[in-house]
């Protein structure tokens, strides 16, 4: 990409990306063209856009994405359960599982597994996160946006780098990379990062901290120019997470307080390869990456003190992506984009629940008891298996093409892309057990029931997606620009795994006189989720660049919404069903100000109303009311102020860092009679940096203040996670 789009890009960014760093990062990168694959100046004028430089993410400590979207308008990504959980909401789009609503790429990269989405990660250099559908360039799963994530390149940066962080809860963190260059066509760069926690969260029923955490990955990125023309990158990472996890606290006590062990592991491969040939008027690009992981959640599932049922669901897969773009250069009014990407997933899937005595006792014994009180039964054993196992390959193709044209004032932006995807569900149901009718009278054997339970069975699913983009910008003055927008965007459907455990427990109880039927094509199986995005934004920078401000307004009408439901009654499971209709209204405004010398002022606010046009679930009507688990407000103001002290190399600056982070209010269900209200957070730190360190004392929450951020319902019983209080430490970072 040559300077004067590069330019373009950063003019029409959000306002976080003003400062004078982040442009010298940039230029750097974009000599290897690492940094925009994909997206010309006008691409970029037509989406609403928080870019964050590399003094910027080191100065808020930010190490991945959920920790970015803390300082972007309108995106949520909540801190519960483990970090296999990932939850996304953007502009009031999102789901608790499966599909996600954002797509993540590091280093132009698609990481395709949403499991794999939280993760910390040293050396970013640039992070990116495009808000409204992004579907045309980046596909499946960015209906809400993109976020971009960029890491040093050996070839611009060269020395060693370490990071040490103690904090509270006994959480430190170590890593150390190094960057070498071979001459002027060759870098080479390695990385080591480990992380641990005791927790802060306690469970009472055995006094242990659930929120444990030990978490290490090494990274190696290689780089070569073997032509002028010519640009590999090479970068292969592991990551090895071991945590406890899921302190969820029971409403009815205030206690986190549960029997059975919790706990989260995952080790996760991922090999990506970039080519790149530069013609004269055009560049070709290849991505090529595998993906691995292989990873384990048991879970107490009542998470009560009491012996009701646990689960396990262990997977292995295995992903292969490819991306082929073609994109002009060069200074003609007209610019084109054309793609073509395709994948293969393959994933094995063993999810087994365990019902313990309790839960025989209440949720099998009981509900048949009460149906025929003369002759109640006794189970065999006071512990079971229902079995699941699944292979699930899914694979998908897809053609893109976007085209840009100025003319005068005014740039016209469209794009078309066609998306197929097949999904296949092989699965196995199974188990073994067996009970004895008693008679109410004498109490004796009045017969006994062997209970053998065998299915197996194939589902398949087509999905064609044809997704366009519009775009219409009018430069008002050198300073001004106003931008329209409208857009498609779409998640993938799929299948409910962790419903099989519920529709074999309902074949059991069946067996017995009692129970639901379930359809398995009906229940495990649902839909894509669509919706269009239209809006409408303004550009503006004053008084020499130092106010920029942008701001936006956005409609999104979403059809066939994806929604996470937990069954009614005492069932284990939980289901993805397509909840009819919902509307999401809201707008974004982003202000960077640079009010005297040394001085940086921050905001960032983002308003969702979202609501259910058409959601009825057989039983409610939930029309107008809010969709949960999405906020209606997002918050970030930050100031800094940065004092040159010209004391040598051992204190060359001083920074001064206060922000406030605020989210809420949350309706946690559909009836909006549960409800998170806003809540904000105080944060603040002091920086001392020198020529090869920095020393920076931090604190967040520093309020203390009380908030949940997430709640559910598990056999009648409700449950909520508390957000982490006050918190304290100190980071070094050493470059030499």
């Amino acid at each position: 990409m040559k300077l004067k789009w590069l330019v373009i890009a950063l003019a029409w960014s959000s306002a976080m990306a003003q400062s004078p760093d982040y442009q010298i990062d940039t230029l750097q990168l974009d000599d290897i063209e690492v940094t925009a694959i994909k997206q010309s100046g006008a691409s970029v004028q037509g989406a609403s856009v928080t870019l964050l430089s590399r003094r910027q993410v080191e100065q808020n400590s930010l190490l991945g994405s959920k920790t970015m979207a803390e300082m972007v308008p309108n995106l949520f990504i909540p801190d519960y359960g483990s970090r296999m959980t990932s939850t996304i909401y953007v502009r009031g789009i999102g789901a608790r599982i499966d599909q996600p609503a954002m797509g993540l790429n590091i280093d132009n990269v698609p990481v395709l597994c949403k499991e794999n989405y939280d993760f910390d990660l040293m050396d970013i250099s640039r992070m990116e996160m495009l808000r409204g559908p992004q579907s045309i360039l980046y596909g499946r799963n960015t209906m809400g946006g993109v976020m971009n994530i960029y890491t040093l390149s050996p070839l611009n940066y060269q020395g060693t780098r370490l990071l040490a962080e103690y904090g509270s809860h006994n959480a430190w963190k170590a890593g150390a990379s190094h960057y070498h260059k071979f001459g002027n066509q060759l870098g080479l760069s390695a990385s080591a990062y480990y992380t641990s926690t005791d927790g802060s969260h306690r469970n009472t029923y055995n006094h242990k901290f659930t929120d444990w955490e030990n978490q290490g990955s090494g990274r190696v990125k290689l780089e070569w120019l073997p032509g002028a023309d010519w640009h590999v990158s090479n970068t292969l990472s592991l990551s090895v997470s071991r945590q406890g996890g899921y302190p969820y606290e029971y409403t009815a006590t205030g206690q986190i307080a549960y029997n059975d062990t919790c706990f989260y592991r995952r080790t996760a491969v991922m090999d990506g390869l970039t080519v790149q040939k530069r013609n004269a008027h055009y560049t070709l690009s290849s991505i090529t990456s595998y993906q691995y992981l292989d990873d384990n959640m048991t879970l107490d599932q009542d998470f009560t003190p009491l012996p009701y049922f646990t689960l396990t669901q262990a997977r292995q897969e295995h992903a292969v992506t490819e991306d082929l773009v073609a994109r002009s250069h060069g200074g003609n009014a007209y610019q084109w984009t054309l793609g073509a990407f395709g994948y293969y997933r393959h994933m094995n899937m063993q999810a087994p629940v365990t019902f313990k005595d309790t839960g025989i006792a209440e949720l099998i014994e009981g509900h048949r008891n009460e149906a025929l009180p003369n002759y109640p039964i006794r189970w065999d054993e006071r512990s079971f298996v229902l079995g699941s196992e699944f292979t699930m390959p899914t694979w998908g193709a897809a053609l893109y093409h976007q085209s840009s044209y100025r003319w005068n004032r005014w740039t016209f932006v469209a794009g078309l892309r066609l998306d197929y995807e097949h999904a296949t569900l092989r699965y196995h149901s199974h188990t073994q057990t067996g009970f004895s009718t008693i008679k109410q009278a004498d109490g004796s054997t009045f017969a006994h029931d062997d209970i053998h339970i065998d299915d197996h069975g194939t589902l398949k699913k087509d999905f064609v997606q044809l997704l366009p983009k519009f775009i219409v910008t009018y430069d008002m003055s050198n300073n001004a620009s106003l931008t329209l927008t409208v857009s498609k965007g779409s998640k993938a459907g799929g299948f409910n795994t962790q419903m099989f455990s519920d529709v074999l427990q309902q074949r059991l109880m069946g067996m017995m006189g009692i129970g639901a039927s379930y359809d398995v094509d009906q229940i495990v199986g649902y839909r894509p989720e669509k919706a269009w995005n239209y809006e409408l934004g303004l550009h503006w920078d004053a008084c020499d660049g130092r106010l920029t401000t942008d701001a936006s307004v956005f409609y999104l009408d979403c059809r066939d919404r994806q929604l996470t439901i937990f069954p009614d009654g005492t069932t284990t499971g939980r289901v993805m069903t397509n909840a009819g209709k919902t509307r999401s209204v809201g707008g974004e405004l982003s202000v960077h100000a640079l009010p005297w010398s040394g001085g940086d002022l921050l905001v960032s606010y983002g308003f969702t109303d979202a609501r259910f046009v058409e959601y009825n679930d057989g039983k409610d009507d939930y029309r107008d009311c809010y969709v949960p688990y999405s906020p209606r407000h997002t918050l970030y103001v930050q100031a800094l102020h940065t004092f040159s002290l010209n004391s040598g190399d051992w204190a060359r600056e001083l920074t001064l860092d206060a922000h406030v982070r605020g989210v809420g209010e949350i309706y946690w269900n559909e009836a909006n009679t549960l409800r998170q209200p806003f809540y904000a957070q105080l944060g603040a730190s002091v920086t001392l940096a020198g020529k090869h360190y920095s020393l920076q004392l931090w604190g967040r929450n520093l309020t203390d203040t009380r908030f949940s951020t997430f709640y559910f319902v598990s056999i009648g019983h409700e449950f909520l996670q508390r957000g982490q209080g006050r918190t304290i430490g100190a980071t070094l970072r050493i470059h030499i």
